[in-house]
């Protein structure tokens, strides 16, 4: 429901024009917000104005007011002063404040439906019916995405977010687990990956330098229908963990752009095992010394070329050759042959990709 600092923020913000003290209170006698000291002390004239039948009432030179929540007695506002002015002030204070119930409950309503959306948790036709009763749009361009800090989420941050998009109907800000935030975002007609990465940006600028360091988003392909949301989902949940394997040095990872990545993580580890064995009989990647690795790797980042790498290296173009020929000789491959250098490639992202898994398991 609504917070207490929602609650305060309104009425300091009515007393703000209107130069009337407000105090919001709970059906028990509990003083949820107020613009003034003591409000504690018409604890007992709040709990008989609720077994009251009266929906509005002077006590004690102050305005008394019950706001509902369909038909339900929520609140208790308290405005201080017993003239016609007050009155009139307090009925518009008590009006605001049940709308905020309203909207806040039309959005845990909504909430609730795009968690379930999400996780699958929906039968087709009932997609379609609570999203008609929400006044969801059914067919729009939609993307997902999701935000992954170090610490776990917290309701600042959660707000942070959802500032970045105002009120903006078509976009839903929620959470499934206590670690990252997910955003549903409405595109436009032309809108694609130049507009999805910018988005990506502003969702990791608006946590700061201190909470946006360590920090990962993923999202997934556009999707034109409501009941394909999910699939999005799905896509940049593995975006966000492939991405930590294999580009780990990116903050923002699109689905699109996982490439072999995306087939290496659904294999089986028996499978990765076997395959490495047979690559390497019995040896691993690791086991190569830094250079050799160096070599590798910069030979992979300049598609192969000798001259290029040997330069980028600050080594002769002969120390290089010597390299590949020793490598070729200790594993069987010549990475100057597109077809070994591809299977090498997928090696050691095989290898990657188990290295990530065992630390899972433990």
């Amino acid at each position: 429901m609504i917070s207490n600092q929602i609650l305060q923020n309104t009425i300091e913000g009515l007393k703000a024009i209107t130069r009337i003290d407000l105090c919001v209170i709970d059906t028990e006698g509990n003083v949820l917000a107020s613009t003034f000291l003591g409000a504690e002390e018409y604890q007992d004239s709040v709990l008989a104005f609720v077994e009251s039948p009266a929906d509005s009432q002077v006590l004690s030179g102050h305005q008394f007011f019950k706001v509902y929540d369909e038909h339900q007695c929520e609140y208790i506002l308290l405005a201080n002063g017993g003239s016609d002015d007050v009155y009139m002030v307090g009925k518009i204070a008590a009006f605001q404040i049940q709308n905020l119930l309203i909207a806040y409950k039309e959005r845990f309503d909504k909430d609730n439906f795009i968690k379930n959306l999400l996780l699958d948790n929906l039968l087709l036709v009932d997609i379609y019916n609570r999203a008609k009763k929400l006044h969801i749009e059914t067919e729009v361009r939609r993307v997902v995405f999701i935000l992954e800090t170090k610490q776990e989420k917290d309701s600042i941050t959660l707000e942070n977010v959802r500032s970045i998009f105002g009120n903006k109907t078509g976009d839903f800000i929620t959470a499934v687990d206590e670690k990252n935030i997910i955003v549903v975002k409405e595109l436009g007609l032309n809108d694609g990956h130049d507009e999805m990465e910018k988005t990506a940006q502003m969702i990791l600028d608006s946590l700061g330098s201190e909470k946006g360091l360590g920090a990962h988003i993923a999202y997934g392909t556009i999707v034109n229908e409501i009941k394909e949301v999910s699939r999005s989902y799905k896509e940049a949940r593995m975006a966000l963990d492939v991405g930590k394997i294999f580009f780990n040095d990116r903050d923002i990872i699109a689905y699109s752009s996982l490439g072999i990545g995306r087939l290496i993580y659904q294999l089986p580890i028996p499978l990765c095992k076997m395959f490495i064995k047979e690559i390497f009989e019995g040896k691993s990647p690791d086991d190569f010394d830094e250079e050799t690795l160096t070599t590798i790797n910069k030979f992979f980042e300049n598609s192969l070329n000798v001259s290029e790498t040997s330069r980028q290296l600050y080594i002769h173009r002969n120390t290089l050759v010597y390299r590949l020929d020793k490598l070729q000789k200790s594993t069987g491959l010549d990475l100057r042959i597109f077809e070994d250098a591809i299977t090498f490639k997928i090696a050691l992202m095989v290898v990657k990709y188990m290295k990530y898994m065992e630390t899972l398991d433990y």
